[in-house]
């Protein structure tokens, strides 16, 4: 028998990020590269990732889905004025 998800690193895990779906931010708790068929003969995987918001409470969205909250400290890069020489 084969796995039917194996998990995936991210830049994110453990952080606050944003389901840009449904707009609802939370703690990403992991990614996961799931097999998402109900076939034995064909294999559909898809990388999930799961979400636990403030009631504690988790749910899945597209890895693709998921961006830093607002609310992140910003790295030095990104506090550089571009205008500035």
């Amino acid at each position: 028998m084969t796995e039917h998800y194996e998990y995936v690193p991210h830049g994110l895990l453990r952080r606050r990020v944003r389901d840009i779906a449904s707009g609802v931010e939370g703690v990403l708790m992991a990614v996961i590269n799931e097999n998402v068929s109900d076939s034995a003969v064909y294999e559909r995987w898809v990388e999930l990732a799961y979400i636990r918001n403030a009631s504690g409470r988790e749910f899945t969205t597209a890895a693709s889905n998921v961006e830093p909250a607002h609310d992140q400290p910003r790295t030095a890069a990104s506090r550089r004025d571009p205008r500035s020489a």
